[in-house]
Order: structure tokens, then sequence, then C-alpha cells
């Protein structure tokens, strides 16, 4: 009789703790999140649409941080921000014909150093579709806002020395960009895949942010969850006379993260 009295109170213990978990992800979920990105940039620029020149950047570490709030209230959207370090991104390159950028023209065998900053923030309002426990979608807007500069510094030889002249170019905005994310999870290992995606493409200008990935969760309680991550991040920008600036530049490369739920 006591052991079946104290196998009953274990089982509501059990029922109750699971109900008071299963309240605190309904009532209120926050999730925070760094990420290690190594960036290995490539493409081209311009003032001119025919008149871009093709540089050799060097690889780069930056970081990216987030937060998210996701509630159950009908119709009002989760919120997500996430920041996007993309600082001291460096290349060079010897120009083959002229290069006009921000006002300067470049002559040939001039030699190029490029120094740019691509720093950018997502304000994401999204919708959780369905979220079983092993399956979840979610869909909606990203506004990035992107506040970037590209500056380029060349150098000539002459009879007199050498010779340098510089140039650079500002553009900053918000892009409203469509917005999907997945993951789903592998049953008894902790393990899960997931990715998200953000897109725009109007005209000539595209933009694009991706990254897949797996996680590890090695921290599963009442209090907190916590992961690890592994994956591969890409941002594309394809810029057609926007503030005078064309671009067709790509930066990607594999990324390292730690994830606290609460």
């Amino acid at each position: 009789m006591k052991t079946q009295n104290k196998f009953k109170l274990a089982l509501l213990a059990s029922c109750l703790t699971a109900a008071t978990s299963a309240q605190a992800d309904m009532i209120l979920g926050v999730y925070a999140g760094a990420q290690y990105w190594n960036i290995e940039p490539e493409g081209k620029f311009g003032t001119e649409k025919d008149d871009q020149e093709t540089f050799n950047f060097d690889s780069a570490s930056n970081a990216s941080f987030y937060v998210a709030l996701e509630h159950p209230i009908p119709l009002v959207p989760n919120i997500k921000v996430r920041h996007n370090q993309m600082e001291d991104l460096t290349g060079n390159g010897q120009i083959d014909g002229e290069f006009d950028f921000a006002g300067k023209t470049y002559a040939t065998n001039t030699d190029v150093d490029v120094n740019a900053d691509l720093t950018n923030t997502d304000f994401v309002l999204y919708y959780e579709i369905f979220d079983n426990g092993l399956v979840s979608f979610d869909f909606g807007i990203n506004v990035k806002h992107i506040d970037a500069y590209i500056e380029a510094t060349g150098t000539t030889s002459s009879g007199n020395g050498q010779q340098t002249d510089s140039s650079e170019e500002e553009f900053s905005g918000y892009v409203p960009m469509g917005y999907v994310a997945g993951a789903v999870g592998l049953p008894f290992t902790g393990l899960s895949v997931y990715g998200d995606m953000s897109l725009l493409a109007i005209g000539d200008h595209s933009l694009s942010d991706y990254q897949v990935g797996i996680a590890y969760e090695f921290i599963d309680n009442l209090a907190v969850d916590m992961e690890v991550q592994l994956g591969y991040r890409s941002f594309a920008l394809k810029l057609d006379d926007l503030e005078g600036i064309y671009t067709d530049l790509d930066f990607k490369g594999v990324y390292a993260g730690l994830q606290v739920h609460f």
C-alpha cells in the first residue's frame, strides 16, 4: 500500500513538473544567443554599372548577437532582433583599366586597397505556425537596417615617389525582406537541424541572408535550456544604383554559436 502511495505521489509530481514547464513556455519564451562567424568575402563593386572592379578580399572574423521573445497572444507577432557585425572587411587588387569610385579615378596598374563595413541589424516580426517539440516552422518579415561604407585607397608609383588617393561611399537604409525559419529535432539525441532565410528581390536589387546548422542541447531543465550550434551562413548583396553604389558581393563562411532559452 505504501509503495502504491509513493508511486502515485511520484507520478503526480512528474505531471505537475511537466505542466509547470509547459505553462511557462506558453506564457513567455526568451531566446538569446551569440555566434562567431568566419567570413570569406568575394565580389565586385563600383559607382558605375559597367565599371565594377573585382577585388581579392581577406577572410575576417566577426560576431552576431540576437534575442527573441515569443508569446501566446493571437495575431501579435513574436519579435527577434539580431545584430550582425561585418567590420574590417579588407581586400586589394590592381586596376586593369581606369576605375571610377566616389569621385576619384584610379588609373591602370594602380594598387587599390579596400576597407568595408557592412554591419547590419535585423528586426524580425514572425508567427510560429507550429511547434510540436520536434518540428517547428516560422514565417514573417525582416526589416534589415544597413549602415555601411566602402573605402578605396589607391597607390601609384612615379618618378617623384608614391602617390596615394582615397575615396569613400556610404549608404544606409531599411530593407524589408521576407523571412522563414524552421527546425527538425532528432528524438532522444538532443540534436536538431535548423535554418532561416531572409530574402528580397526587386528589379536588379537583391539581398539574401540565410543560415543552416546543427544544434546540440546539452542543458534542458525547468530554469534554462542551452545549446551549442555549428553552421554555415551566407549574406549576398547585389545593388543597382543605390545612392550611386553598384555591388555584387557575397559574404559566406562557417560559424559556431551558443543559445540560451529561458
